[in-house]
């Protein structure tokens, strides 16, 4: 087998771990083999023999029928293979219980693969490949109440909610004299605590993407004067503390949507006009498409000859198709403005479904 057919691409690695993640089995018969460069494929194999020898140990026929199944097709495609390639090999074999369905997916990833690494479970281990797809700019977004929270990520187009917090903290009563001011000194303790909890875990879900590298930014937004409160106390650890914008936002919602209000409204991070730049080139789609006004054009092959005419102002493409680097080499060339759309967005299925994930804009409408 030639090794450089084993190879794939950002764009195809995303693709499989997409599928990759839909699959799960009730016992561990899924297999994950990760191997780094320079190890040699002999001493590969001679470890599955060693795991296929022993799965007569495993009591259950059903279970053992399966993890024999999936080292069986490991090792057969391994013997094909006359070296590790440049970057490594991954291996994931399994079989649907249920179903009987059964995939084994052979390739070298787009960057190194860390460590050499076997394990049957109940899932596909793709812990050492997600980080090759993810975005190389994170944005942190943290949208704080006195009692809520949300923790959030937008890695290029894409938004996440990685974390939502909530306590239960009373509100204001009107007691008056000694009781009044005491109660308001317990709120205040209890929203300080509070502050405290969602600051640690703010540091647990961002501080792993500064460490590598990647946290650009942090904005801080909420809906009232708590966010404020948050900023000045300097709950965060210093190193995040640092990254805070500080223009802080001003937003209704917690959660997903929230997140959404938090980047439509942003102005100080400009990784953030990306996903805007998304929205909006989606609407003014929809707009042209609604009122026909014989701006848009889509279809494979009308998109492309109006881009080749010169025609098109702004290409949208969806992030899942596999020729978006095509796609934007021909807006440079054409000098349209390329919009990846990001399967976030509310309307991304849409588009997809029905466009086929691929539109254009046009400068002026063409004459038939």
């Amino acid at each position: 087998m030639d090794i450089e057919k084993l190879q794939v691409t950002k764009r195809q690695l995303k693709s499989i771990l997409k599928e990759l993640k839909q699959w799960s089995a009730p016992a561990t018969v899924l297999l994950s083999l990760y191997i780094p460069p320079g190890r040699p494929i002999s001493d590969v194999m001679n470890l599955l023999r060693q795991e296929y020898s022993i799965t007569d140990n495993i009591k259950l026929k059903r279970t053992r029928q399966a993890v024999k199944r999936a080292l069986a097709a490991a090792m057969d495609r391994l013997q094909m293979i006359p070296k590790v390639p440049p970057n490594g090999l991954v291996l994931f074999c399994g079989e649907n219980m249920d179903t009987g369905d059964f995939i084994c997916y052979v390739f070298s990833p787009p960057e190194k693969v860390p460590v050499f690494y076997y394990r049957t479970d109940k899932r596909f281990i793709t812990d050492f490949l997600d980080e090759m797809v993810e975005a190389e700019d994170v944005i942190g977004i943290l949208i704080v109440e006195r009692d809520q929270g949300t923790i959030g990520v937008l890695k290029g187009t894409r938004l996440e909610v990685l974390e939502e917090i909530s306590d239960y903290i009373p509100g204001k009563h009107k007691m008056g004299g000694q009781s009044q001011r005491r109660f308001d000194r317990i709120i205040e303790q209890m929203v300080d605590n509070f502050f405290k909890r969602f600051a640690e875990h703010a540091g647990r879900q961002l501080l792993p993407y500064l460490e590598k590298g990647k946290l650009k930014g942090i904005i801080v937004a909420g809906p009232g004067l708590a966010k404020s409160d948050f900023v000045k106390g300097k709950y965060l650890d210093y190193r995040l503390q640092q990254l805070v914008s500080r223009d802080l936002v001003d937003v209704a919602y917690q959660g997903d949507q929230g997140l959404k209000e938090v980047v439509m409204k942003a102005s100080s991070i400009v990784q953030v006009q990306k996903y805007r730049d998304a929205i909006n080139a989606l609407e003014e789609f929809k707009k042209h498409l609604a009122k026909d006004t014989g701006m848009v054009v889509y279809g494979e092959k009308e998109v492309e000859e109006a881009v080749n005419m010169g025609m098109v102002k702004t290409i949208l493409v969806h992030e899942d198709r596999e020729d978006v680097d095509v796609w934007k080499e021909k807006g440079k060339l054409s000098g349209a403005d390329v919009i990846v759309v990001p399967s976030s967005l509310p309307e991304a299925e849409w588009f997809k479904n029905t466009f086929g994930g691929l539109a254009g804009i046009l400068r002026y409408k063409i004459r038939r």
